[in-house]
């Protein structure tokens, strides 16, 4: 009666002796995908740079990695490739669910890696220019603000930027950011401008209303849901606007520009040139300060192709009370030969999910990217592996569908219907995208690989 007492002993511990531990086998995970964010002084709630951090969150994460909700990507694998997809693979996941339903061990800490190295604060390293808003300013309680500084550069020449990081002065305080060149002369036409807020309710036909730095398109604007079947000669309902240098928004990571990673590809700022921050301030209940800056890494020589954005909005949609699957649309006709090589969807609380289908000059139609879940905490940008060639003539669909119902839990209002707004309770239809311009061919070239 004894020997399989003894037999099922030894298994155990075989058993036991096998299951992976922290050190080994489940720090290389975490610190290849998770800790550039769950780490001290970073946005993720716990650090999982060693043991004594993570294990109490042990039960906490297995969830988190066994549903695919961390590392956060909400990209349908159907459609598209992408080279900074997020997700845990299969192994991965099989490792850390392992070593938790194996008693969580830390193992021998000789056997752990060198945890990745930070420079606090930047994910890049140290940048080779830092500009600031210009000042410590004074965020009130009780109410969303955007406000718009306006600093100059004090360039003396043009700077070739390979990346770019927003760095909040206060992470309380600030929701997302963008950074816009400001410019004069010859440059403007490799820039990203736009105006101030006080200029962009009139430059929407007068249809829209600005407080506190904030827009709202009016009840008793047009309402164009299908802004590819009709325009109504609305503005920016065709065409594209041009976007921002750089960018901070939840859950995405600093502006890459060298996206090939050969140098072949940056962005411009000329002499002279000045930024504006535009800053969405998230209403808080006690005021504080902010100074909020831009990390700036530069490239020695001119690349061979500057990289652009180009945005894409519809402003005119009318979300009924209650809708539960509202759709609206917005359509991009390519006006000369460009390759596509990455997209960021953007709504907010009562966004649901965004697609993407490129209809070639031939008629081909491609489904570029597809997202079934949109998460407004979570405004990833998702980089093609390969770049996708837009030939002029072609046209970009774009179809956004919202949840304004009360089956939405994050729907502030849903006996309201809602217009477009820069408050987080208004909603957006927006699409960032970086393109990078080429010739017909090239174009021929990129078609026949």
């Amino acid at each position: 009666m004894r020997a399989p007492s003894i037999g099922l002993t030894l298994l155990c511990a075989v058993s036991a002796a096998a299951a992976p531990t922290f050190t080994k086998d489940v720090a290389p995970i975490f610190y290849k995908n998770c800790v550039s964010c769950h780490r001290p002084g970073e946005i993720a709630p716990m650090s999982l740079i060693d043991y004594q951090s993570a294990r109490p969150w042990a039960k906490a994460i297995r969830e988190a990695v066994a549903t695919r909700k961390m590392p956060p990507w909400f990209a349908d694998p159907k459609y598209g490739h992408f080279s900074n997809d997020a997700r845990l693979k299969e192994q991965e996941i099989e490792t850390v669910e392992a070593w938790i339903d194996g008693g969580a061990a830390q193992g021998d800490p000789k056997d752990q890696p060198a945890p990745p190295k930070f420079v606090e604060g930047w994910r890049f390293g140290k940048p080779d220019l830092v500009v600031d808003i210009g000042q410590d300013f004074r965020v009130p309680a009780g109410k969303d603000l955007y406000k718009d500084f306006v600093v100059p550069t004090n360039f003396t020449e043009g700077k070739w930027i390979r990346a770019a990081q927003v760095l909040p002065g206060n992470r309380r305080l600030v929701h997302h950011v963008h950074v816009y060149v400001v410019s004069q002369g010859a440059d403007d036409a490799k820039q990203n401008t736009k105006p101030p807020a006080a200029e962009r309710a009139p430059a929407l036909g007068g249809f829209a209303d600005i407080e506190d730095g904030l827009t709202r398109v009016r009840d008793d604007a047009p309402v164009i849901d299908d802004a590819c079947a009709a325009d109504a000669n609305l503005p920016n309902l065709s065409g594209f606007e041009e976007g921002s240098l750089a960018t901070m928004l939840p859950g995405k990571p600093p502006d890459n520009y060298d996206v090939f990673g050969d140098g072949s590809t940056a962005k411009y700022i000329p002499a002279g040139a000045k930024l504006r921050f535009q800053i969405h301030y998230a209403k808080v209940d006690q005021s504080d300060t902010d100074r909020t800056s831009v990390g700036l890494y530069l490239v020695a020589k001119p690349p061979e192709k500057p990289l652009r954005r180009v945005d894409l909005r519809n402003r005119f949609f009318l979300i009924p009370a209650g809708a539960r699957n509202h759709e609206v649309k917005r359509c991009y006709d390519v006006e000369q030969d460009k390759l596509l090589v990455a997209i960021t969807p953007h709504m907010h609380y009562r966004g649901k999910d965004a697609t993407y289908e490129l209809v070639h000059a031939n008629g081909r139609r491609e489904i570029l990217l597809v997202v079934p879940h949109y998460d407004f905490n979570w405004q990833l940008q998702y980089r093609f592996e390969k770049a996708i060639l837009m030939e002029k003539g072609s046209r970009m669909e774009v179809t956004f569908h919202y949840d304004n119902s009360p089956n939405n839990p994050a729907n502030p209002e849903p006996s309201k219907a809602i217009r477009w707004g820069d408050r987080s309770e208004d909603e957006m239809m927006v699409t960032w995208t970086e393109t990078i311009n080429i010739s017909p061919a090239e174009s021929a070239s990129a078609a026949s690989k």
